[in-house]
C-alpha cells in the first residue's frame, strides 16, 4: 500500500505556493555522467564543514565562554575523563535506549509486517557500541566534529547499508536506538561537558538518519561541472540555516504543540526537528542526483509513516514543514538550482498531503 501511494504521488505532482514561473518547471533532464571521485570528496567536505558551528544554543555558548571549568573540561585530560565516564555507562544507556525504542515501535513492526528477524537487538547494540566508542575516542583525542564526520562516514554507511539491504524500514529501529543512546548519555553530563559533546553526537545522528553515503556515491556519477551537482553543492552549505528557519516558522505557526519528546519549541525537540528538516533536504539531493524518487518511495516515506505517528508528529506539521521548506529554498537558491529540486519537492508535498492520510 505504501508503494502504491508513493507511486501515485510520483506521477501526480501538484504545484506549490511558489512564483508561477517556477510552478511550470518540468522535471529535470538527466545530467551527464562520469565517475569522478572528486565529487564525493566535494560533498563530504561541504557536509563536514557544517560542524565548524556548534549545535548549542546562543545562550549555552555564552555560558561556556564564561565557565570557570571550561578549560579543564576541554583539556586533553578533561575530554579523556568525559569519554571514559561515558564508555562505562554505554552498555546501560544502550539497554535503556532499546527499551524506549521497543516500546515505541514494537506495534509498528507487526502493523507494517516487518520481519522480526531483521531487527536483532544484540547486533544493533553491538554496532551502536562500536560507533559510540569511535566517536568518544575521537572526542578524547580532540578530533573536531568536522573531521569526525569524514572519519566515521564509511563506518556509518556500512551500518546503514546492512540494515536497509532487505527492508529499508529496519533503519528506523537502528536510528532510534542510536538517537536515544546518545540522548541518555548526554543527560548524564553537566552542561559544560554536554555542550562540548553534542556536536559529536549530532554527527552520529546525521549519518544514521540521512543517506549521506548514498548521496556521495550518486555524486560520483556526475561530472564536477554538472548542473545537478552544482545545485546540490549550493543547497548543502545552507541546509542547516534553512532547517533553523523552517523550524522557527513551524513553531510559530503551531504554538503549544507537543510531540512525544515534549513541546515543539523546547531545545531537545528543536534539535531533532532541525535534523529531520535537514534529512528531507538530503533526500531531495539524492533524488536529483539519481534522477529518481526511488529513495523517497522505498525509504523516507515508509519510515515517516512508521515513526511519526508514534512520536506524535502530525501530518499537518509535516505539510507545514514542506511548505515552509519550499519557500526557504526559493529564497536561498538560484532559479536554475531550484528548478532541479522543485519537481521532487512537489512530489513530497503530494505524498504527505492531507488526502493521502485522511483515512
Amino acid at each position: 500500500m505504501t508503494h502504491s501511494l508513493a507511486s501515485t504521488a510520483a506521477k501526480e505532482q501538484p504545484s506549490m505556493a511558489l512564483p508561477s514561473q517556477l510552478q511550470r518547471i518540468a522535471a529535470p533532464s538527466p545530467s551527464s555522467r562520469g565517475a569522478v571521485p572528486e565529487s564525493i570528496h566535494s560533498l563530504a567536505a561541504i557536509w563536514a564543514r557544517k560542524y565548524v558551528v556548534a549545535v548549542t544554543s546562543k545562550e549555552t555558548t555564552e555560558q561556556l565562554k564564561t565557565s570557570d571549568n571550561l578549560a579543564a573540561v576541554n583539556s586533553k585530560e578533561g575530554r579523556t575523563l568525559t569519554a571514559s565516564k561515558l564508555l562505562k555507562q554505554l552498555t546501560l544507556a544502550s539497554a535503556q535506549a532499546w527499551s524506549t525504542t521497543e516500546t515505541l515501535l514494537s506495534e509498528e513492526m507487526e502493523r507494517h509486517d516487518i520481519d522480526p528477524s531483521l531487527i536483532d537487538p544484540w547486533q544493533i547494540a553491538a554496532d551502536a557500541h562500536n560507533l559510540f566508542k569511535k566517536s568518544l575516542d575521537a572526542y578524547a583525542e580532540r578530533i573536531t566534529p568536522r573531521r569526525l564526520s569524514v572519519v566515521v562516514g564509511n563506518d556509518f554507511g556500512r551500518v546503514r547499508r546492512k540494515y536497509t539491504a532487505q527492508d529499508p524500514r529496519a533503519i528506523g529501529f537502528v536510528s532510534m536506538q542510536f538517537h536515544y543512546t546518545g540522548k541518555m548519555l548526554l543527560e548524564k553530563l553537566p552542561p559544560t561537558e554536554r555542550s562540548l559533546l553534542e556536536p559529536y553526537f549530532k554527527v552520529m545522528d546525521d549519518h544514521m538518519y540521512m543517506p549521506l553515503r548514498d548521496a556521495y556515491r550518486a555524486a560520483a556519477e556526475h561530472d564536477l561541472g554538472s548542473p545537478v551537482l552544482e545545485a546540490v553543492q549550493a543547497l548543502l552549505p545552507v541546509s542547516t540555516k534553512i532547517a533553523h528557519a523552517v523550524c522557527s516558522q513551524v513553531g510559530r505557526s503551531n504554538p503549544g504543540y507537543e510531540s512525544y519528546s515534549g513541546l515543539l519549541n523546547s531545545s531537545s525537540v528543536r534539535v531533532s526537528s532541525i535534523r529531520d528538516v535537514e534529512m528531507f533536504q538530503v533526500y531531495l539531493c539524492l533524488c536529483i542526483l539519481e534522477d529518481s524518487i526511488r529513495s523517497v518511495q522505498q525509504e523516507l516515506f515508509p519510515l515517516c509513516v512508521m515513526l511519526y505517528p508514534r512520536l506524535n508528529v502530525s501530518w499537518k506539521l509535516v505539510q507545514d514543514m514542506l511548505q515552509t521548506l519550499g519557500w526557504e529554498m526559493h529564497d536561498r537558491l538560484t532559479p536554475d538550482h531550484l528548478a532541479l529540486f522543485l519537481p521532487y519537492l512537489r512530489t513530497l508535498t503530494e505524498m504527505f498531503s492531507a488526502e493521502v492520510f485522511q483515512n
